[in-house]
């Protein structure tokens, strides 16, 4: 039987103090990958009113179900929103990804790439990238690795490619709902 493992996401800053963490999310099997995910061995996880811990201690829950994607080696990660009128991505320029006892690690480094339904992507937040590369002294080696990731990731918009499938993504949360529901 095919399953759905539970994990924690934590994001941390890197000063390494922690900035939030996903409570609840669930790995989809690497069986049930799409193979363009599975070729470049993409740890997918969904969640629905999962509870975020930000890193004073409060909680909150989230709104709209999500559709993660964390590709290893790569400096981002990708959020598929299920919003009312389709998929709204949010793209984390970040670490790549540590994986290890059902959590999953990295660290965020502020700039972030919007990409509305239909529309064109947005870079935000980068007055806070400038601010934080110089309190928390990014080195010059992550300065480069940042961009080369924003660079990655807005080519990888710009062609369409994996992970930036609609119908892919609302395929792994109607599976998982129906899983869900069956267990």
């Amino acid at each position: 039987m095919t399953t759905y493992r539970p994990c924690v996401i934590k994001s941390f800053k890197n000063n390494g103090h922690l900035h939030r963490m996903w409570l609840e999310n669930w790995q989809v099997p690497t069986e049930l990958l799409a193979d363009e995910h599975a070729a470049e061995s993409m740890h997918v996880f969904i969640n629905r009113q999962t509870p975020i811990q930000e890193a004073d201690g409060k909680q909150w829950i989230s709104r709209v179900p999500a559709v993660s994607f964390f590709i290893p080696g790569e400096w981002f990660n990708v959020v598929g929103l299920l919003e009312d009128h389709g998929v709204r991505y949010y793209c984390n320029v970040a670490s790549p990804l540590f994986f290890q006892n059902d959590v999953l690690t990295y660290i965020d480094y502020d700039l972030d790439v919007i990409v509305p339904r239909g529309g064109k992507a947005q870079v935000v937040d980068q007055e806070e990238y400038e601010l934080h590369k110089i309190a928390y002294h990014y080195s010059e080696e992550v300065n480069r690795k940042v961009m080369e990731g924003l660079d990655a990731l807005l080519k990888r918009i710009e062609n369409g490619q994996a992970p930036f499938n609609d119908d892919l993504i609302l395929g792994y949360f109607e599976a998982w709902n129906k899983h869900m529901g069956e267990v």
